[in-house]
């Protein structure tokens, strides 16, 4: 699904293609678990804190998570402009669920590699 569909063409209705396929993108989890911990961050911020993200990358996942309602953007006239990013209530309502998933794959990582590493020398 291109990340400037408002919804998936042949599943209009489908939860699961239209918001957890968003959600669960590659760089979204990361962006999301990043404001989580911190109230505001700067663009430069964020990409600090995941420093594999790409610019491009970064401004499309913050303007994703913007139009779904997840991320507030702040901008506050300066010279230069200051924009600062934070998560709404709407994305702090699915960040528990988020960090279960999180804390799930941190506690199976290892097993999981493991299997991975067997499995491709079979």
């Amino acid at each position: 699904m291109d990340r400037k569909d408002i919804r998936d063409a042949m599943f209009p209705d489908c939860p699961i293609r239209n918001v957890l396929s968003r959600i669960t993108d590659k760089w979204t989890l990361l962006v999301l678990y990043t404001l989580e911990h911190e109230n505001m961050l700067r663009f430069n911020e964020i990409k600090r804190a995941i420093p594999d993200i790409s610019q491009k990358s970064l401004t499309v996942t913050l303007k994703s998570l913007e139009a779904d309602g997840l991320v507030s953007r702040k901008v506050t006239p300066s010279v230069p402009v200051k924009v600062e990013y934070s998560l709404t209530e709407r994305a702090l309502s699915v960040m528990p669920t988020l960090d279960q998933l999180l804390a799930w794959s941190l506690e199976n990582f290892s097993g999981i590699m493991a299997d991975r590493e067997k499995h491709t020398k079979e």
